[in-house]
């Protein structure tokens, strides 16, 4: 849980930037991560070093040599701005600046240092400089939750900028679905459009919150640092963020892939991942030959976010499980594209739930109407019955404050619905008994409830939830005209002895 005191110093960062001429958030927020970044170097050879003075052993894999040491953090902090900044901008020992060296450093820096090409140091003035440095050095960052907690703060910021939300998922609306897919020991998680990395994050503290004892286990911490975790992102400034907001998180060498995933640089990645979380880009398109061959064959379209459903079942093994968001028109639209994903997966694999969303959760940067997926890879179909869940309540208000409502009363539930979601998809997809499930199946004026295979086939494989849910309207009893026309007669009397008593007064 992020403290007031953290809040403070982060608005402070990022208040100093936006005055000091740095206004655009990701520029903010990327500046922001090298000079983390410049600073964990610096820490992480001082553990080294004290490691090894300990042991009496030579220092190995060192990020600066002795020469080098001007280039440190702890060395540069203590100088004055023109210093620090001709340190930051003007080549230093061995030809490299502080940020060049940053750039340099290679796998010794982590996952986090592969992808510094084309990275750009524009903070423009020494007083900037010095101003950020002081106040970053003054972050306490000893443990893995208060460097995780500053990074969401941070990345959270891009939304009340009111830009670049599309980077942005709501993160209780993440940790929503790695909650209700419940990831497992073995898994190899993948999200094909990272971004900032939210759905791999949350997964990765599922297992601090849920499964804290597999910690200690060797071949858990191996499996969790080096080969759980994967995601693919085109956007450069994106991946440096996601793999950043990874490392502070704990998951140290993640595989991070710069390329489009709809491409066919990306065609070679098949039937590799247990489980896929992701939010992919709502409303692009792209020319049929740019699109790797393979996507084409499940779905024929040029709209990403039917491609992308259709390389996530490329991308899952057999028996693999997906959380996807989609827009609203996925569910119901009419073309042979959106038929054709919509009974792919269905019919061929087994779609398990369909939870829809109101269209204020993702505002204030979009107002679009969004569902949640859920399905698995069977390659021999599967979908019995599929559970429809209506949301309408995640805990905020729907307008673009989304301000955080109160818990506690005895209306929880209508303030948020998120608990009862997770709950009873367990229950569903743990099994139910005949009775319940036919219950369930007529239960179509509930908030939740099953529908069968027969019935999304015969209506076109239409997943909308408003096709198959029951509104009950309550009659509204009326009085007879003629009672209605005395009950206007009456007051129009009323009035008029009124006016007549009040002329009255003002006559006496």
């Amino acid at each position: 849980m992020i403290t007031g005191e953290l809040k403070s110093q982060v608005d402070k960062i990022w208040e100093a930037f936006w005055t000091g001429g740095v206004s655009n958030p990701l520029t903010v927020i990327e500046q922001f991560t090298f000079l983390l970044f410049i600073r964990r170097l610096d820490e992480k050879q001082r553990l080294d070093e004290k490691k090894a003075s300990i042991a009496g052993i030579p220092l190995q894999n060192t990020v600066y040599t002795e020469a080098q040491a001007g280039l440190r953090w702890n060395n540069f902090k203590h100088k004055d701005a023109e210093s620090m900044f001709a340190l930051f901008t003007t080549p230093q020992v061995d030809g490299f600046s502080v940020f060049e060296h940053m750039k340099q450093v290679g796998e010794v820096g982590g996952v986090f240092a592969e992808y510094m090409k084309g990275a750009t140091f524009m903070i423009p003035t020494p007083r900037l400089l010095d101003m950020v440095v002081q106040m970053i050095d003054k972050i306490k960052m000893d443990d893995r939750d208060t460097k995780g907690d500053l990074y969401e703060y941070l990345l959270s910021k891009i939304a009340t900028a009111g830009t670049n939300g599309q980077f942005r998922t709501p993160r209780h609306i993440i940790k929503m679905m790695v909650d209700m897919v419940q990831p497992h020991k073995e898994e190899l998680i993948c999200d094909p459009s990272c971004g900032s990395a939210g759905f791999l994050v949350a997964a990765g503290e599922y297992f601090h919150e849920n499964h804290k004892e597999w910690f200690h286990e060797r071949d858990f911490r191996e499996h969790y640092n080096c080969q759980m975790f994967s995601g693919i992102e085109f956007d450069p400034t994106m991946l440096r963020i996601g793999a950043m907001n990874m490392q502070l998180h704990g998951i140290e060498t993640p595989t991070l892939i710069g390329k489009d995933s709809l491409s066919e640089s990306n065609g070679d990645i098949r039937e590799t991942y247990s489980l896929i979380l992701a939010n992919p880009p709502f409303k692009g398109s792209l020319d049929y030959d740019a699109v790797e061959e393979s996507l084409l064959k499940t779905v024929k379209t040029k709209k990403t976010e039917l491609l992308f459903l259709g390389l996530m079942l490329r991308m899952l093994k057999t028996g693999g499980r997906c959380a996807v968001i989609i827009p609203d028109g996925v569910l119901f639209g009419s073309s042979k594209a959106h038929k054709q994903i919509r009974q792919e997966i269905i019919e061929n694999h087994k779609l398990d739930a369909v939870i829809s969303m109101p269209s204020g959760v993702f505002k204030p940067y979009a107002g679009v109407s969004t569902a949640v997926l859920f399905f698995t890879k069977t390659n021999s179909g599967g979908t019995d019955k599929v559970w429809f869940y209506d949301m309408k309540a995640d805990g905020f208000s729907l307008d673009d404050k989304r301000t955080p409502l109160a818990n506690g009363d005895a209306n929880e539930h209508e303030k948020n619905n998120i608990p009862d979601i997770i709950e009873k998809y367990r229950q569903v997809t743990a099994g139910l008994d005949d009775d319940t499930i036919a219950e369930l199946v007529e239960a179509r004026t509930e908030q939740s409830f099953l529908v069968p295979f027969d019935e999304i086939k015969s209506n076109d494989w239409d997943l909308s939830i408003n096709r198959y849910k029951e509104i009950v309207y309550e009659e509204v009893e009326y009085d007879a005209p003629k009672d209605i026309i005395g009950d206007i007669k009456e007051l129009d009397k009323q009035r008029a002895e009124a006016l007549k008593v009040l002329e009255e007064l003002l006559n006496a």
